[in-house]
């Protein structure tokens, strides 16, 4: 679903280049890195951790000094485990 044309354009249009695995039936295949997928993989996969945590994920904290704390301390114990 996300090996659209009308997908890599918006993604253009806002100046980032698409990094999507091209579909097995596309005729034109694009530019692909694994190497950058898999950081990106990476990178929602932290956040997805950090949701788990239902502070974070409802943003109970109005300051946006506290919603940090308690994002490092969030952090902090789903690294540390």
């Amino acid at each position: 679903g996300y090996d659209s044309n009308a997908v890599r354009r918006k993604i253009e249009s806002k100046g980032a280049a698409p990094n999507i695995p091209p579909k097995v039936n596309r005729r034109w295949k694009n530019c692909f890195s694994p190497v950058l997928y898999r950081d990106r993989n990476a990178i929602e996969r932290m956040f997805c951790r950090l949701k788990d945590f239902r502070r974070i994920a409802t943003r109970y904290d109005r300051l946006a000094k506290n919603f940090m704390a308690a994002v490092c301390i969030a952090a902090t114990v789903s690294y540390w485990l």
